[in-house]
């Protein structure tokens, strides 16, 4: 299938996007901020982990992704963003010493429980050239996700060398698993996040605090979506689709096509009205008979993104861009306690 850009809608300037990542989605109330601090961003995939970066106030010099459909989806949305396709592995971060916030989402297949979790034998593992960039950087900060897989006792050395080779670099590091439902987003989406302090700016930084507001059931996120062919059938459905949703999965780059996963992910969807078996191309129209299939449109929203993003590509490869995406409203909660402990820093540094 030929390359092409899937659409959101039309509405919202650059301003309105950003202002609905950083209040609307519920996590948090992030005001806009006046110090300049600097990204370097590695496996950006579809931006959804660069959205909160850049909500939570930090300006990228670069995003590293090695996937071409991922990297158009980057250029598209933002012509301004200095886009590198490039292998992690063989990527020279040299020229960007002294960047504030190294960030990304590192491959997950190694340590997901849906494969076998390899960890470091697998040859998709990047921790080793995230290790390499913080070095040849030596950034203020890091923060890095993942799957909760990482946590299993399985890994807890390697977790342990990842720390040792931080703490001699000078960083204090801490992994912490988030729900992304604790953030705004309608799904149950586990995701750790590894965060690395270097020791003269650590003190100050807290993890986000979730707030007490409960995410849009399904059915309330998508209704608007839903009844947009004319299907008399979506009110019927929303009140159906009355909890959050399961998590997406996207696949990997080798496996995985555009539908909802495994059975058991499926038989969740079925249980909120919705044909996991497959994404739509058109929402319902008017007649139709039988449980709907999400679009890659409504799949992007229950991930967090802002309804004019739009993602390039056939359906399969935008579907594996939303699907592996961070959400961007967690991303933001946790990158925005890293903006103000950074700022933080710099005023005692100031004062002294």
């Amino acid at each position: 299938m030929a390359n092409r850009l899937i659409p959101g809608d039309e509405r919202g300037t650059l301003h309105d996007r950003r202002l609905k990542i950083r209040g609307e989605n519920r996590h948090g109330d992030f005001t806009l901020k006046t110090m300049k601090l600097t990204a370097l961003e590695l496996c950006a995939g579809a931006g959804g982990q660069a959205l909160g970066i850049e909500a939570a106030g930090f300006e990228h010099v670069a995003l590293v992704e090695i996937n071409s459909h991922a990297c158009k989806t980057l250029r598209h949305n933002r012509p301004s963003w200095n886009v590198i396709q490039q292998d992690l592995n063989t990527f020279d971060a040299s020229l960007y010493k002294g960047v504030d916030l190294v960030c990304g989402g590192l491959p997950c297949p190694p340590f997901s429980k849906a494969g076998k979790q390899l960890g470091a034998d697998d040859e998709r593992n990047l921790f080793p050239a995230a290790v390499n960039v913080i070095r040849q950087t030596m950034p203020k900060a890091v923060m890095i996700e993942n799957v909760r897989g990482i946590l299993d006792a399985v890994f807890v050395d390697y977790r342990e060398a990842i720390r040792q080779q931080l703490d001699e670099l000078g960083y204090e590091t801490e992994w912490k698993l988030l729900n992304a439902s604790d953030y705004g987003v309608s799904q149950l989406r586990p995701r750790v996040v590894f965060v690395a302090l270097r020791r003269d700016v650590a003190a100050d930084f807290k993890w986000p605090v979730p707030p007490d507001s409960k995410p849009p059931s399904v059915g309330d996120l998508l209704f608007d979506l839903m009844a947009s062919g004319g299907w008399e059938g979506a009110p019927l459905w929303r009140d159906r689709a009355s909890e959050i949703a399961p998590t997406l999965v996207g696949g990997s780059h080798k496996h995985g096509g555009p539908d909802l996963g495994p059975t058991r992910a499926r038989r969740a969807w079925e249980s909120l009205s919705v044909d996991g078996k497959g994404i739509a191309n058109e929402v319902p129209t008017p007649g139709f008979v039988g449980l709907p299939r999400l679009t890659l449109r409504m799949a992007a929203r229950i991930q967090g993104f802002p309804d004019n993003w739009e993602f390039a590509g056939g359906k399969t490869h935008s579907y594996r861009q939303i699907g592996n995406a961070f959400p961007p409203p967690v991303a933001a909660a946790v990158a925005s306690r890293i903006f103000d402990c950074l700022q933080a820093a710099a005023k005692v540094r100031r004062i002294a």
